[in-house]
């Protein structure tokens, strides 16, 4: 019932616009654009929720009846086998037995994250004029770091890598325009005016052009909250708005040529986008690029069956400890030996000739199991490419790490899979720029032409670096007659913070 009132709402808003049929100029109807967030929210949310789960591994508190064993439960005892998470079907009710989650996914994902953005990145403008290069650089920095920073940059590389991808949104604020003069009062207003805000996959849904999948016809950012009663509602008329409104929906509707939000399927405020040049000002970031597919391949993914075989197999050898850790005994022909204390110091008499006592269990080694754990681990390392010695767990087998070279060999699958993920993510960064410089240009505050508009990224070195090698090359790189700033520059010192000629 609530569904189909805001399918009515948004529909009849539909029909009484100037564009019949065109919600916010994407060129599609309200029915379609209803369609495709109940698609996504049947076909696509379930699966991204299962990603999160396995990621984050939250706790919840179990019920009376499940908190015998635990007053807890972990959202990855969802891949545990019945037998051992004590799952009840129509033919066997389970006993829950030792259960350990030993949540692998998590600290890769956040070494990960780490290599990306560690250390904050630097962006260039190649604008050909240098003090309109320093004006871009400055104006750029100020949008990115009242946006968030180097923060922002990591939650996006977070939820690339559990996803699969991420985007950032550009809003832009009316006062943009006509503001500006020097360089410290245009990357205020820049500041003020632009926001980078990072769209979650759970709640962006983009409608793809059907003959291109690489264009955004539109973008739909869904927000579900708690429905805020009327003032007057008390009593039987506040507990008739519970019953009839149990959830909130927002729909931001983004086009090429304006932003318009729904609330409960109402329009309640519409910007028009005059200052994007017909750009909708979305940026799809892959985590790592897939041919012909808008998603990118997440990090979590690949890893979850492994990450069920690993808490299936530590949860079995903690309940074999579990059974073997205590000596256990078998009294034949001993009258109340159920009764009698079992210690040091104990006499146990009977006058049965054939009585005897019969101990059993206690550890005992199971290499099988110790090897199979093991290669388990193993083919974690080797499907997320982070060993346990990038979390700084160091172990006897990687040998002599005395030199930065064999630290990199042994690092070689995370500093590959870094590099490769540098293109999509500067890609992503340097579109956004653009989307910065075109909304200032198009508002006549720093006017640019297109080619003064493109930047590269400065990536710093994920690994330890050794301030005596960086210095001697330096020096040799000097000697063959490279110019003197970009040697600065490499060495990570800005415009004249070098040393002076």
């Amino acid at each position: 019932m609530h569904t189909q009132r805001k399918a009515h709402h948004f529909m009849k808003h539909a029909q009484t616009t100037s564009q019949q049929g065109n919600i916010a100029g994407t060129g599609l109807s309200a029915p379609a654009i209803l369609e495709s967030v109940e698609a996504f929210t049947k076909a696509q949310l379930p699966r991204l929720e299962r990603f999160w789960s396995y990621y984050r591994n939250p706790m919840s508190i179990a019920s009376d009846q499940q908190s015998r064993s635990r007053w807890y439960r972990l959202a990855q005892e969802a891949g545990l086998p019945g037998r051992t998470s004590g799952a009840v079907t129509d033919k066997r009710v389970f006993e829950r037995r030792e259960v350990v989650v030993e949540n692998d996914i998590a600290w890769r994902l956040q070494a990960m994250v780490d290599f990306m953005f560690g250390k904050p990145i630097e962006i260039r403008s190649d604008a050909k004029s240098p003090a309109l290069a320093r004006t871009i650089e400055r104006v750029l920095h100020a949008v990115w770091s009242a946006s968030g920073g180097i923060a922002l940059l990591q939650d996006l590389a977070l939820l690339g890598h559990i996803y699969g991808h991420a985007d950032l949104a550009l809003r832009i604020q009316e006062s943009l325009i006509g503001s500006g003069g020097d360089d410290d009062a245009l990357s205020s207003a820049a500041a003020a005016s632009l926001r980078i805000e990072l769209v979650e996959p759970r709640r962006g849904i983009a409608l793809l052009d059907p003959l291109d999948y690489r264009t955004i016809r539109a973008y739909i950012v869904r927000h579900t909250h708690a429905t805020t009663p009327p003032a007057a509602a008390t009593g039987s008329g506040l507990l008739r708005h519970m019953l009839t409104n149990p959830q909130g929906e927002t729909l931001e509707v983004i086009g090429p040529r304006s932003w318009t939000m729904f609330e409960n399927g109402r329009s309640v405020w519409e910007q028009t986008l005059n200052l994007t040049g017909g750009q909708i000002p979305i940026v799809h970031i892959q985590n790592i690029a897939q041919p012909f597919e808008y998603s990118g391949q997440g990090e979590v993914e690949p890893l979850i069956p492994l990450q069920d075989e690993l808490n299936t197999r530590l949860s079995d050898r903690a309940s074999r400890v579990t059974l073997q850790s205590f000596k256990m005994y078998l009294a034949k022909g001993i009258h109340g030996f159920e009764n009698a204390r079992v210690g040091p110091g104990q006499i146990w008499t009977t006058d049965n000739p054939s009585a005897s006592v019969e101990a059993f269990g206690g550890d005992a080694s199971s290499p099988s199991e110790e090897s199979h754990i093991r290669e388990v681990r193993e083919a974690l390392d080797k499907i997320s490419g982070i060993p346990p010695l990038a979390s700084g767990v160091v172990q006897a087998k990687i040998g002599n790490l005395s030199s930065a070279n064999a630290l990199r060999i042994t690092l070689m699958a995370a500093l590959s899979k870094t590099a490769r993920k540098r293109i999509t993510y500067g890609n992503g960064i340097n579109r956004m720029c653009q989307l910065i410089l075109t909304a200032l240009h198009n508002a006549g505050v720093l006017l640019t032409h297109e080619h003064d508009r493109r930047t590269r990224l400065v990536w710093q070195d994920p690994l330890p670096e050794d301030t005596r090698e960086l210095m001697q090359a330096a020096e040799a790189k000097a000697r063959l007659g490279v110019p003197k700033q970009r040697i600065l520059e490499e060495l990570g010192y800005g415009p004249g913070e070098g040393a002076r000629p």
